[in-house]
């Protein structure tokens, strides 16, 4: 009985993140779809950066990756695809943080918070200056 329980925890589990990432790929596609119409260009989908953090004065290479990098009106932005009920909110402080590492790791003039399930696109400023752009892979 007991490895029965373990099985179907096990395949419960899996489960649920299959259909996470079902849900997740959906979205991102969805989201592709909704930036074109609401006016921006996708430069690049699944955007990697390097940005190097200082730890005791010391730097830390960490890659970085976005879902997307968009033009629009001489702006480039990086738009984060969140799906569900909690991830979409600027008040869950995992997309709020994540949303922030982006905007200074790409150096880019905003960052867009697109929640494809609500047919939504949140430009999120968080009173940063403008940097300097630099390239993305």
């Amino acid at each position: 009985a007991l490895v029965v329980a373990r099985w179907l925890r096990a395949w419960r589990g899996s489960w649920r993140a299959r259909r996470r990432a079902g849900r997740a790929i959906a979205g991102e596609d969805g989201a592709a779809q909704l930036l074109r119409r609401a006016g921006f260009r996708i430069v690049g989908r699944q955007v990697t950066t390097w940005w190097s953090p200082l730890v005791d004065g010391e730097p830390c290479e960490t890659e970085v990756r976005a879902d997307y990098l968009v033009e629009a009106d001489g702006e480039v932005l990086v738009a984060e695809v969140k799906t569900g009920e909690v991830a979409p909110r600027i008040e869950t402080a995992a997309t709020r943080r994540q949303l922030l590492e982006y905007h200074v790791a790409f150096e880019v003039d905003g960052v867009l918070l697109v929640c494809p399930e609500r047919g939504v696109i949140h430009r999120v400023d968080f009173g940063l200056p403008k940097l300097s752009p630099r390239p993305h892979t």
